[in-house]
Protein backbone atom coordinates (compact mmCIF):
# COMPACT_ATOMS: atom_id res chain seq x y z
CA UNK A 1 0.00 0.00 0.00
CA UNK A 2 1.49 3.35 -1.04
CA UNK A 3 1.59 6.51 1.08
CA UNK A 4 -1.55 8.02 -0.46
CA UNK A 5 -3.54 4.82 0.03
CA UNK A 6 -2.41 4.60 3.66
CA UNK A 7 -3.52 8.18 4.26
CA UNK A 8 -6.98 7.49 2.83
CA UNK A 9 -7.29 4.24 4.81
CA UNK A 10 -6.38 6.10 8.01
CA UNK A 11 -8.92 8.82 7.22
CA UNK A 12 -11.66 6.25 6.64
CA UNK A 13 -10.78 4.44 9.85
CA UNK A 14 -10.95 7.70 11.79
CA UNK A 15 -14.36 8.49 10.30
CA UNK A 16 -15.73 5.05 11.18
CA UNK A 17 -14.37 5.28 14.71
CA UNK A 18 -15.83 8.77 15.10
CA UNK A 19 -19.25 7.33 14.20
CA UNK A 20 -18.78 4.27 16.47
CA UNK A 21 -19.65 2.18 13.43
CA UNK A 22 -19.05 -1.05 15.34
CA UNK A 23 -21.62 -0.11 17.98
CA UNK A 24 -24.72 0.84 15.99
CA UNK A 25 -27.29 0.80 18.80
CA UNK A 26 -30.33 1.25 16.56
CA UNK A 27 -29.43 -1.46 14.08
CA UNK A 28 -28.59 -3.90 16.88
CA UNK A 29 -32.16 -3.58 18.17
CA UNK A 30 -34.03 -3.48 14.88
CA UNK A 31 -32.20 -5.55 12.24
CA UNK A 32 -31.69 -9.30 12.64
CA UNK A 33 -28.16 -10.70 12.40
CA UNK A 34 -27.53 -12.22 8.99
CA UNK A 35 -30.23 -10.15 7.25
CA UNK A 36 -29.15 -9.50 3.66
CA UNK A 37 -29.89 -6.22 1.94
CA UNK A 38 -29.29 -4.39 -1.29
CA UNK A 39 -28.92 -0.65 -1.56
CA UNK A 40 -28.64 1.97 -4.27
CA UNK A 41 -26.65 5.15 -3.85
CA UNK A 42 -28.75 7.74 -5.66
CA UNK A 43 -27.88 11.23 -6.88
CA UNK A 44 -30.72 13.44 -5.67
CA UNK A 45 -29.52 16.42 -7.73
CA UNK A 46 -27.56 17.03 -10.91
CA UNK A 47 -23.89 16.66 -9.96
CA UNK A 48 -20.38 15.81 -11.07
CA UNK A 49 -19.28 12.52 -9.57
CA UNK A 50 -16.18 12.25 -7.38
CA UNK A 51 -15.20 9.67 -4.79
CA UNK A 52 -16.78 6.52 -6.21
CA UNK A 53 -13.74 4.51 -5.09
CA UNK A 54 -14.40 5.52 -1.49
CA UNK A 55 -17.45 3.22 -1.31
CA UNK A 56 -15.69 -0.18 -1.30
CA UNK A 57 -12.86 1.29 0.81
CA UNK A 58 -15.27 2.24 3.60
CA UNK A 59 -16.72 -1.27 3.68
CA UNK A 60 -13.20 -2.73 3.68
CA UNK A 61 -12.23 -0.40 6.52
CA UNK A 62 -15.23 -1.50 8.57
CA UNK A 63 -14.29 -5.14 7.98
CA UNK A 64 -10.74 -4.45 9.18
CA UNK A 65 -12.08 -2.92 12.39
CA UNK A 66 -14.34 -5.94 12.95
CA UNK A 67 -11.46 -8.36 12.48
CA UNK A 68 -9.26 -6.36 14.85
CA UNK A 69 -11.70 -6.71 17.77
CA UNK A 70 -10.94 -9.33 20.45
CA UNK A 71 -12.32 -12.53 18.98
CA UNK A 72 -13.33 -10.59 15.90
CA UNK A 73 -14.29 -12.23 12.65
CA UNK A 74 -13.92 -10.62 9.24
CA UNK A 75 -17.41 -10.25 7.70
CA UNK A 76 -18.23 -11.30 4.17
CA UNK A 77 -17.29 -8.56 1.71
CA UNK A 78 -19.96 -6.19 0.49
CA UNK A 79 -20.37 -6.33 -3.29
CA UNK A 80 -20.21 -2.87 -4.89
CA UNK A 81 -21.16 -2.46 -8.56
CA UNK A 82 -21.72 0.48 -10.88
CA UNK A 83 -22.54 0.98 -14.52
CA UNK A 84 -19.56 1.19 -16.85
CA UNK A 85 -20.30 4.79 -17.80
CA UNK A 86 -20.58 5.92 -14.17
CA UNK A 87 -17.06 7.11 -13.38
CA UNK A 88 -15.53 9.94 -11.40
CA UNK A 89 -15.72 13.13 -13.43
CA UNK A 90 -18.97 12.31 -15.26
CA UNK A 91 -22.12 14.36 -14.87
CA UNK A 92 -25.09 12.58 -13.30
CA UNK A 93 -28.71 13.69 -13.36
CA UNK A 94 -30.98 13.70 -10.34
CA UNK A 95 -32.32 10.20 -9.82
CA UNK A 96 -29.38 8.38 -11.42
CA UNK A 97 -27.74 5.48 -9.59
CA UNK A 98 -24.16 6.01 -8.48
CA UNK A 99 -23.58 2.44 -7.27
CA UNK A 100 -25.38 -0.66 -6.03
CA UNK A 101 -24.22 -2.32 -2.81
CA UNK A 102 -25.20 -5.78 -1.56
CA UNK A 103 -24.29 -7.56 1.64
CA UNK A 104 -25.22 -7.98 5.28
CA UNK A 105 -27.71 -5.27 6.24
CA UNK A 106 -25.93 -4.46 9.50
CA UNK A 107 -22.73 -3.68 7.61
CA UNK A 108 -24.52 -1.50 5.06
CA UNK A 109 -26.22 0.48 7.82
CA UNK A 110 -23.02 0.87 9.85
CA UNK A 111 -21.19 2.36 6.88
CA UNK A 112 -24.05 4.36 5.34
CA UNK A 113 -23.39 7.78 6.84
CA UNK A 114 -19.61 7.60 6.47
CA UNK A 115 -19.96 6.76 2.77
CA UNK A 116 -22.49 9.52 2.16
CA UNK A 117 -20.45 12.09 4.08
CA UNK A 118 -17.45 11.47 1.85
CA UNK A 119 -19.48 11.39 -1.36
CA UNK A 120 -21.50 14.50 -0.53
CA UNK A 121 -18.36 16.52 0.10
CA UNK A 122 -16.34 15.27 -2.86
CA UNK A 123 -19.22 15.49 -5.35
CA UNK A 124 -19.99 18.96 -4.02
CA UNK A 125 -16.43 20.11 -4.72
CA UNK A 126 -16.39 18.51 -8.17
CA UNK A 127 -19.76 20.03 -9.04
CA UNK A 128 -18.74 23.55 -8.00
CA UNK A 129 -15.41 23.22 -9.79
CA UNK A 130 -17.23 22.22 -12.96
CA UNK A 131 -19.31 25.41 -12.75
CA UNK A 132 -16.15 27.53 -12.62
CA UNK A 133 -14.55 25.58 -15.45
CA UNK A 134 -17.64 26.06 -17.58
CA UNK A 135 -17.75 29.76 -16.70
CA UNK A 136 -14.35 30.29 -18.39
CA UNK A 137 -14.96 27.91 -21.30
CA UNK A 138 -13.61 29.23 -24.59
CA UNK A 139 -10.79 31.17 -22.93
CA UNK A 140 -7.23 30.02 -22.21
CA UNK A 141 -7.74 30.28 -18.45
CA UNK A 142 -7.50 27.27 -16.14
CA UNK A 143 -9.11 27.00 -12.70
CA UNK A 144 -6.85 26.12 -9.75
CA UNK A 145 -7.59 25.11 -6.18
CA UNK A 146 -5.77 26.30 -3.03
CA UNK A 147 -4.62 24.89 0.32
CA UNK A 148 -7.84 26.10 1.97
CA UNK A 149 -9.02 22.64 2.95
CA UNK A 150 -10.19 21.13 6.26
CA UNK A 151 -7.35 19.40 8.11
CA UNK A 152 -6.87 15.86 6.87
CA UNK A 153 -9.06 16.12 3.78
CA UNK A 154 -6.72 17.86 1.35
CA UNK A 155 -5.76 14.81 -0.68
CA UNK A 156 -9.39 13.90 -1.32
CA UNK A 157 -10.52 17.50 -1.83
CA UNK A 158 -7.85 18.15 -4.43
CA UNK A 159 -8.74 14.92 -6.21
CA UNK A 160 -12.36 16.09 -6.36
CA UNK A 161 -11.21 19.36 -7.98
CA UNK A 162 -9.59 17.39 -10.80
CA UNK A 163 -12.83 15.43 -11.25
CA UNK A 164 -14.54 18.75 -11.90
CA UNK A 165 -11.97 19.75 -14.51
CA UNK A 166 -9.81 21.98 -12.31
CA UNK A 167 -6.08 21.86 -11.69
CA UNK A 168 -4.24 21.40 -8.41
CA UNK A 169 -2.06 24.18 -7.03
CA UNK A 170 0.45 23.35 -4.30
CA UNK A 171 -0.35 20.21 -2.33
CA UNK A 172 1.46 21.48 0.77
CA UNK A 173 4.15 23.88 1.96
CA UNK A 174 6.95 21.68 0.61
CA UNK A 175 5.40 21.54 -2.85
CA UNK A 176 6.75 24.63 -4.56
CA UNK A 177 7.63 28.15 -3.45
CA UNK A 178 4.91 30.79 -3.12
CA UNK A 179 6.10 34.07 -1.61
CA UNK A 180 3.06 35.70 -0.03
CA UNK A 181 2.47 39.02 1.73
CA UNK A 182 3.72 37.93 5.14
CA UNK A 183 6.94 36.59 3.60
CA UNK A 184 7.36 39.85 1.69
CA UNK A 185 6.90 42.03 4.78
CA UNK A 186 9.27 39.93 6.84
CA UNK A 187 11.88 39.90 4.09
CA UNK A 188 11.73 43.67 3.55
CA UNK A 189 9.75 43.98 0.33
CA UNK A 190 9.07 42.32 -2.99
CA UNK A 191 12.55 42.89 -4.40
CA UNK A 192 14.34 41.61 -1.31
CA UNK A 193 12.15 38.53 -0.93
CA UNK A 194 12.48 37.60 -4.58
CA UNK A 195 16.24 38.16 -4.67
CA UNK A 196 16.74 35.96 -1.62
CA UNK A 197 14.53 33.18 -2.97
CA UNK A 198 16.13 33.15 -6.42
CA UNK A 199 19.61 33.02 -4.89
CA UNK A 200 18.81 30.12 -2.56
CA UNK A 201 16.46 27.91 -4.57
CA UNK A 202 17.34 24.45 -5.82
CA UNK A 203 18.17 24.10 -9.52
CA UNK A 204 14.93 24.16 -11.48
CA UNK A 205 12.79 24.99 -8.44
CA UNK A 206 9.89 27.23 -9.59
CA UNK A 207 9.09 30.36 -7.59
CA UNK A 208 5.86 32.35 -7.53
CA UNK A 209 5.47 35.70 -5.79
CA UNK A 210 2.33 37.58 -4.78
CA UNK A 211 1.82 41.24 -5.72
CA UNK A 212 -0.98 43.64 -4.79
CA UNK A 213 -0.42 46.48 -7.23
CA UNK A 214 0.89 47.19 -10.70
CA UNK A 215 3.90 48.89 -9.10
CA UNK A 216 4.74 45.68 -7.21
CA UNK A 217 4.22 43.77 -10.45
CA UNK A 218 6.85 45.92 -12.16
CA UNK A 219 9.22 45.35 -9.25
CA UNK A 220 8.72 41.60 -9.44
CA UNK A 221 9.30 41.55 -13.18
CA UNK A 222 12.50 43.57 -12.83
CA UNK A 223 13.63 41.10 -10.17
CA UNK A 224 13.27 38.13 -12.51
CA UNK A 225 9.95 36.70 -11.31
CA UNK A 226 8.82 33.73 -13.36
CA UNK A 227 5.26 33.44 -12.06
CA UNK A 228 3.29 36.18 -10.33
CA UNK A 229 0.09 35.95 -8.32
CA UNK A 230 -2.17 38.99 -8.66
CA UNK A 231 -3.75 39.33 -5.23
CA UNK A 232 -7.20 40.94 -5.05
CA UNK A 233 -6.78 42.93 -8.25
CA UNK A 234 -9.86 43.95 -10.21
CA UNK A 235 -10.44 42.51 -13.70
CA UNK A 236 -9.38 45.85 -15.16
CA UNK A 237 -6.13 45.78 -13.18
CA UNK A 238 -5.60 42.15 -14.19
CA UNK A 239 -5.94 43.16 -17.84
CA UNK A 240 -3.27 45.86 -17.37
CA UNK A 241 -1.05 43.35 -15.58
CA UNK A 242 -1.40 40.86 -18.43
CA UNK A 243 -0.32 43.53 -20.92
CA UNK A 244 2.67 44.53 -18.79
CA UNK A 245 3.81 40.96 -18.10
CA UNK A 246 3.20 39.58 -21.59
CA UNK A 247 5.98 37.12 -22.42
CA UNK A 248 7.92 37.96 -19.25
CA UNK A 249 6.15 35.90 -16.56
CA UNK A 250 3.10 33.71 -16.05
CA UNK A 251 0.22 35.28 -14.15
CA UNK A 252 -2.30 33.88 -11.71
CA UNK A 253 -5.27 35.78 -10.29
CA UNK A 254 -6.60 35.15 -6.79
CA UNK A 255 -8.78 36.83 -4.19
CA UNK A 256 -12.38 37.95 -4.46
CA UNK A 257 -13.07 35.71 -7.46
CA UNK A 258 -16.50 34.14 -7.77
CA UNK A 259 -18.83 32.80 -10.43
CA UNK A 260 -20.08 36.26 -11.36
CA UNK A 261 -16.65 37.71 -12.17
CA UNK A 262 -14.39 34.74 -12.98
CA UNK A 263 -14.94 35.09 -16.72
CA UNK A 264 -13.88 38.73 -16.61
CA UNK A 265 -10.52 37.63 -15.18
CA UNK A 266 -10.21 34.93 -17.83
CA UNK A 267 -10.97 37.40 -20.61
CA UNK A 268 -8.42 39.80 -19.13
CA UNK A 269 -5.73 37.38 -20.27
CA UNK A 270 -4.77 35.76 -16.95
CA UNK A 271 -3.99 32.09 -17.68
CA UNK A 272 -4.47 30.76 -14.14
CA UNK A 273 -7.24 31.62 -11.70
CA UNK A 274 -7.16 30.16 -8.17
CA UNK A 275 -10.39 29.89 -6.21
CA UNK A 276 -10.38 29.01 -2.51
CA UNK A 277 -14.15 28.52 -2.54
CA UNK A 278 -13.75 25.27 -4.48
CA UNK A 279 -12.77 23.51 -1.27
CA UNK A 280 -13.74 25.82 1.59
CA UNK A 281 -17.26 26.75 0.47
CA UNK A 282 -18.57 24.06 -1.88
CA UNK A 283 -22.14 23.06 -0.95
CA UNK A 284 -22.50 19.36 -0.16
CA UNK A 285 -24.11 17.41 -2.98
CA UNK A 286 -27.35 15.64 -2.18
CA UNK A 287 -27.11 11.84 -2.30
CA UNK A 288 -28.95 9.02 -0.54
CA UNK A 289 -28.50 5.30 0.09
CA UNK A 290 -31.83 3.45 -0.23
CA UNK A 291 -31.97 -0.17 0.96
CA UNK A 292 -34.34 -3.07 0.58
CA UNK A 293 -34.18 -6.55 2.18
CA UNK A 294 -32.94 -9.44 0.08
Amino acid sequence: MDWHSRRIAALIEAALREDHALADATTALVVAPGQEAQGEIIAKQDLTLAGLGIVPRVFAGWAELCAAQPGGVRPRPVVVTSQGEVLDGVRLRAGQTVAVVRGEARQLLACERTILNFLQRLCGIATLTRRYVEAVAGTAARILDTRKTPPGLRQLDKYAVTCGGGLNHRADLSDGVLIKNNHIRLAGGVAAALERALARRRPGQPIEIEVRSLAELETALRGGAERILLDNMTPAEARQAAAIAAGRAELEASGGINLTNVRAYAEAGVPYISVGALTHSAPAADLALRMVPV
